[in-house]
């Protein structure tokens, strides 16, 4: 197995390439996000989203090349799980891990909140059932094998693509400046609180790290991948963003529960309705996919290690997946139905976690480069060990002053992931006492 983590137990199946790679990435992040993300942020920072947006971009480039240099190196599945866990300490992996289960349910919630209010508009649903049916048909596609999802992916990618073109390049001709408004006229506290926010646009570039193992040639794949996924994802943000802003301004977008598709009918009309609707739903289910199995395969490495029960470690032999713990965060996922429907609530939620995530891959990066030679050789990202350590530590603080804003937009998603962390904590405390009590007694 790659990484030599778990030698000689059986391996998960490599299948997916280069492309499977960048729609992972960009599909994860090209997805719900620019559907949800543009009223709360314009009701935060108004004309200053866009500055926002740039904002937000600059420390993503940052955890990105942590990500793609520890990817290249040490290619495993559940990595950010993994490498924490072996570079800074056991706990840390957990925990972050443990986090990430607040951050994957959030996630999930919003991706089915949002797919639910979109397709409500042209045909009448029930919220919570049509939720309920989503989360299961993404974890049944997951159950099957990550090739099927891989394709899945794709076709849903290049369909997404193919809509929001259509949006820029009917709307970008009509953008007028004077409704956009001037991005540095707002409250430089304003734009810098709902940046936290607007990380949501980005995040997920990565996620391709986290099935490390069945990627193929992952020291050539997965920091091109993520590369691409990275120029795809921010030429696509800053072309909706200001087409949106231009056509419909930062009043109209922050008043309107579907701000894109309000901003889509100023130039296309009637036909926007069906158009973005379409996009939305099918953005959705993209992202819903990959949030599935990179939160399984989460679940799966804690599982393997002893972090959480070893059942979860176990892979499917007809499959190849880890189907118990795609189970498990199944029942997770449903659980989300009952957190509170605040977009910007479940936004924290989930940005919180994630950027301690992303402090903890950077901390273990600036390990690799201090204090194991022999794995930053095997890395296809050639930089110096000094300037990896250097990257990772402006990404760690990049991470936490990210975390400091969002306190300006809502504190309570801080309590929530608090009492989780602390709830982390003591079963951890438990666990190894239990696992030293039985290594007595044998």
């Amino acid at each position: 197995m790659s990484g030599g983590l778990q030698e000689g137990q059986a391996g998960l199946r490599k299948n997916v390439g280069l492309l499977g790679v960048v729609t992972f990435g960009a599909g994860t992040a090209i997805g719900v996000s620019i559907f949800s993300i543009l009223q709360p942020t314009a009701e935060i920072a108004g004309a200053g989203l866009l500055l926002a947006v740039g904002l937000a971009a600059v420390p993503m480039l940052l955890f990105a090349i942590t990500y793609a240099y520890l990817g290249s190196a040490l290619p495993v599945s559940g990595a950010s799980y993994e490498w924490p866990r072996r570079f800074i300490h056991p706990m840390a992996g957990f925990l972050i891990a443990w986090l990430r289960i607040v951050a994957n349910v959030g996630a999930l919630t919003i991706l089915g909140q949002v797919f639910t209010g979109y397709l409500g508009m042209v045909v009448p649903l029930p919220v919570k059932p049509t939720m309920a049916l989503l989360i299961t048909l993404v974890f049944f596609l997951n159950y099957l094998g990550v090739s099927l999802a891989a394709k899945v992916q794709s076709w849903l990618m290049g369909l997404l693509l193919l809509v929001l073109a259509i949006f820029v390049a009917t709307g970008l001709p009509h953008y007028d400046a004077a409704v956009a408004g001037n991005p540095f006229g707002e409250d430089s506290l304003t734009v810098l609180a709902a940046v936290p926010l607007m990380i949501s646009l980005f995040l997920g570039i990565e996620a391709a790290v986290e099935i490390g193992e069945e990627v193929r040639n992952p020291g050539r794949n997965i920091p091109l991948g993520i590369a691409l996924a990275i120029l795809l994802s921010a030429l696509v943000y800053a072309l909706v963003a200001a087409t949106a802003l231009g056509l419909a301004g930062p009043d109209t977008l922050a008043a309107s529960e579907a701000p894109l598709l309000d901003a889509a009918k100023i130039s296309l009309g009637d036909v926007a309705v069906p158009l973005i609707v379409g996009a939305a739903c099918v953005s959705i289910l993209k992202s819903m996919n990959a949030a599935a199995l990179v939160f399984s395969r989460s679940l799966f490495a804690m599982g393997r290690n002893g972090a959480l029960p070893h059942a979860l470690g176990v892979i499917h032999p007809r499959f190849g997946t880890p189907h118990r713990a795609i189970l498990l965060g199944y029942v997770c996922a449903m659980s989300g139905l009952l957190l509170p429907p605040s977009l910007i609530f479940l936004l924290l939620a989930v940005n919180v976690p994630t950027m301690l995530k992303y402090m903890a891959c950077a901390w273990s990066a600036t390990v690799v480069a201090r204090r194991h030679p022999e794995i930053h050789a095997r890395s296809r990202v050639r930089i110096s060990p000094p300037v990896v350590t250097a990257v990772g530590l402006v990404a760690m603080a990049a991470a936490l002053l990210i975390i400091l804003f969002g306190l300006e937009a809502d504190a309570r998603p801080y309590l929530l992931v608090g009492g989780w962390l602390l709830l982390g904590i003591a079963y951890w405390v438990v666990r190894q006492k239990w696992l030293a009590r039985a290594w007595d007694r044998t």
